[in-house]
């Protein structure tokens, strides 16, 4: 969109990210569109590179409608994933350098061979190398969580932090295994794989093409967040908070007290 200052607009919302600190919604402020909200992200993102981060992979939001429901919005998208947002296995993360820290469990796979957008994945399993349980943690830049559809792109889809867990063949079926999300030993969500778009392998489908609408080509051993299987819960200090998708095993973090 003409007159929107992307680097400024997304100025502001690094500022937000690297200070924890909460800031208003500003699509309506600089009407934003959503190709223009992409563009956002993108120098958004660049910031984190030009400071020594390294692209390794991305991740899908709103695949489903739980997490339409949370949020108020209707559309899938898709973000940027740095290595600085990579948590190990079981490692911990310090919930106050967010500003409103939720957990999702998620499906991630690890890419291989892919074909170009626009064209369509004639094998799945030529595509993915190997799947493996994981856990997203978002954080909305925007006071009380609450934005428009071009403002959660611009703010790369609240990415924050993420946790893969142990990598292994991709099953012959994806579409309805069992999710549970735990905190403290608790269930807390439980769920489906069939929530992220009916089947998480459709979830590559979608983020090739999206990306590809930007120019961003996936590649090959990058991580793939498919989305998340039930809506987001908040992380409290102290927490330990574990995802368990059926068939692919368990992934886990702590969060500092």
């Amino acid at each position: 969109m003409i007159g929107v200052d992307t680097a400024g607009v997304a100025a502001k919302l690094g500022v937000a990210a690297d200070t924890a600190t909460a800031i208003g919604q500003l699509a309506a402020e600089v009407e934003l569109d959503v190709p223009t909200a992409y563009g956002v992200q993108a120098a958004l993102v660049q910031r984190r590179l030009d400071r020594g981060e390294r692209l390794v992979g991305v991740k899908m939001g709103l695949t489903s409608k739980a997490k339409m429901a949370q949020v108020g919005v209707d559309e899938v998208i898709w973000g940027r994933l740095t290595d600085a947002m990579r948590v190990p296995d079981g490692g911990a993360v310090d919930p106050s350098a967010y500003i409103h820290p939720r957990v999702e469990p998620e499906v991630a796979f690890l890419l291989d061979r892919l074909p170009e957008p626009g064209e369509p994945i004639g094998d799945f399993a030529t595509a993915v190398r190997a799947v493996a349980p994981a856990i997203e943690l978002i954080d909305s830049r925007y006071a009380d969580f609450r934005f428009s559809l071009p403002d959660v792109i611009a703010d790369n889809t609240s990415a924050a932090a993420f946790v893969v867990g142990p990598w292994s063949p991709v099953p012959a079926g994806l579409d309805n295994l069992g999710v549970l999300l735990e905190v403290d030993g608790r269930v807390v969500q439980v769920g489906s794989t069939a929530a992220i778009l009916g089947d998480p392998r459709r979830a590559l489908d979608e983020g090739i093409r999206l990306a590809g609408r930007h120019g961003v080509r996936l590649q090959s051993g990058w991580v793939f967040l498919a989305g998340a299987a039930t809506a987001a819960v908040p992380l409290r200090p102290g927490a330990h908070v574990r995802a368990v998708v059926e068939k692919l095993g368990t992934a886990s973090l702590k969060a500092s007290a």
